[in-house]
């Protein structure tokens, strides 16, 4: 049995340089879906992923909507990716998606699809109905933040396949090398999954600054993520975990600690950095960027301290 079956193996034509890099190619008509950048020289065996800072919008997705793409662009982890520009110079990779969520949601299984979504038949099979795509929240959504519909006609099948094929699968393709490369060369591998989440939830009146995923101990070493907890509060940042954000699909397949995988998922407050409604960034946006940079700095070094099982 190999230490991660659920990896990929690393093709090929896949190639890095130092700092900035940019892998297989992707499904005509969609750029690379994510940019990979890689330290010149490594710290510790950690990448740090932005999943749904993304905010490139296809042509054709463009002309189905049938909303503004300013209410769409308000279901973005907006500007995260910049959040955390110092892990390459720290010495930890980054790897930062470039479509955003709503047009293939990379926390998502890409088996969670809608039927009714498609004209003429889902194009891959789908698991079992959940609350996530009952709810328009599936790998391919129909939803905006406040639940707006926001297709005015169903997707063909072809439309869908072209959005997992070169945007799903080839992000993942991606993370799962680094991964297994970074376990290969040192033994063990960490991911840092990093998101952020809106001020104002449905019945939670105090939402912390900061929320920590590890599937409830089960994905990551407690030792990492009780250092992250630390270094937030040290900071002066409320922080919980797992509630109301215990990871998902990224955190459930990655985080293997006891085959020396391990994932933890950071959610943060929008209100801390940004105005979610213009989608722009507000006067707390630096600080914030240079005291992620300071927690980078710790959660790099405990990785590092942590030996293989």
């Amino acid at each position: 049995m190999t230490d991660a079956p659920q990896f990929l193996d690393r093709p090929e034509h896949f190639e890095r340089s130092p700092i900035l890099a940019e892998g297989a190619s992707a499904t005509v008509g969609y750029e690379i879906p994510y940019l990979l950048q890689i330290p010149e020289k490594m710290s510790a065996p950690v990448v740090f992923a932005s999943p749904h800072s993304g905010s490139l919008y296809p042509g054709d997705m463009r002309e189905a909507l049938c909303v503004p793409l300013e209410t769409v662009r308000r279901t973005e982890d907006a500007f995260v990716d910049e959040l955390f520009r110092a892990v390459p110079h720290k010495g930890g990779i980054l790897v930062a998606a470039k479509y955003a969520r709503t047009v293939a949601d990379l926390n998502r299984d890409p088996r969670e699809l809608d039927p009714d979504m498609f004209s003429d038949g889902v194009p891959r099979p789908c698991g079992m109905p959940t609350a996530r795509v009952d709810a328009g929240l599936g790998c391919l959504p129909r939803v905006a933040a406040r639940g707006e519909t926001i297709y005015g006609r169903r997707l063909t099948r072809a439309e869908g396949e072209a959005r997992l094929s070169g945007i799903h699968d080839l992000y993942h393709q991606c993370l799962a090398t680094e991964l297994g490369s970074l376990k290969e060369r040192h033994g063990r591998a960490f991911l840092i999954d990093c998101h952020s989440m809106p001020s104002v939830q449905p019945g939670r009146r105090n939402l912390a600054d900061i929320v920590l995923g590890d599937r409830f101990g089960s994905s990551c070493d407690p030792r990492l993520t009780g250092r992250i907890e630390r270094a937030f509060r040290a900071h002066g940042f409320s922080v919980a975990r797992n509630a109301p954000y215990a990871g998902g699909y990224t955190t459930r397949r990655y985080g293997r600690p006891k085959r020396d995988f391990h994932a933890v998922q950071i959610e943060i407050n929008r209100g801390l950095y940004m105005d979610e409604h213009a989608v722009a960034t507000n006067s707390g946006f630096e600080q914030l960027q240079q005291t992620l940079a300071s927690i980078v700095d710790e959660i790099l070094s405990v990785a590092g301290q942590i030996g293989q099982r």
